[in-house]
């Protein structure tokens, strides 16, 4: 028996955005409810409970993070962040509240749609986490058995090093902020000391990527977290 398309549900108040949005999902297979409002999306999200959903922050009658603080109440559908350049600290909020990517306008379709299937696989697999490897391109990190292989040799990383690399291979694809990074791996009195994390991120860089300056693997968010690719 075939699935049925995954649902989708777009927050999103900008006519143009829904109706670019509406196309493209369509052409892909998807189905697609839409939300101008945040009451809506609510009243939407309860009627028929999506697969993923797509969330404007900036809308008429309520801030989206309010949006996303109600849906998380019992929502487990990931949810992937619309946002403006200049909303760095409403990115972070969101993801730190339960968003699990964000994407930046003005985006690209092929980048949304990549955003859009890491969440539904991560979703579908209830989450890395259930996995004990994480496998991607030549870099696989063996979680039970604390070992990680890049093109088939074995990297030798200290145990805070491998903590981190662990705790990112559990949400590979998801966007992580600095602070819960700092919280998983260094504990929640750590949460402000970023300096941390790069010092960190810069030695697992040297030892897992061909080009530490260019990553394949460990990618920056700039101002707001890392992410482990997935794909």
């Amino acid at each position: 028996m075939t699935p049925s398309p995954s649902l989708l549900l777009l927050v999103e108040d900008e006519l143009p955005i829904r109706r670019f949005l509406r196309t493209s999902l369509a052409a892909e297979g998807y189905r697609l409810a839409e939300a101008e409002t945040g009451e809506q999306a609510l009243r939407l999200a309860a009627q028929q409970p999506p697969d993923l959903v797509l969330l404007d922050l900036g809308l008429p009658d309520m801030d989206g993070q309010e949006v996303l603080h109600r849906l998380r109440e019992w929502l487990h559908a990931p949810v992937i962040i619309l946002s403006a350049r200049d909303q760095e600290r409403e990115k972070i909020a969101a993801l730190d509240a339960g968003a699990d990517d964000y994407v930046t306008k003005p985006f690209s379709t092929g980048e949304l749609l990549a955003r859009i299937r890491v969440a539904l696989r991560h979703a579908a697999q209830g989450g890395s986490a259930e996995s004990p490897t994480y496998s991607c391109g030549d870099l696989r990190v063996d979680l039970a058995g604390h070992r990680v292989f890049v093109r088939d040799g074995e990297v030798h990383l200290t145990a805070m090093e491998f903590s981190l690399l662990a705790t990112m291979a559990r949400h590979a694809g998801k966007v992580l902020t600095h602070r819960f990074l700092l919280k998983e791996v260094w504990g929640p009195h750590q949460v402000h000391e970023t300096h941390y994390l790069r010092v960190f991120m810069a030695n697992l860089r040297r030892k897992i990527e061909v080009d530490s300056a260019q990553p394949r693997y460990l990618l920056t968010e700039q101002g707001v977290g890392y992410r482990l690719a997935s794909d």
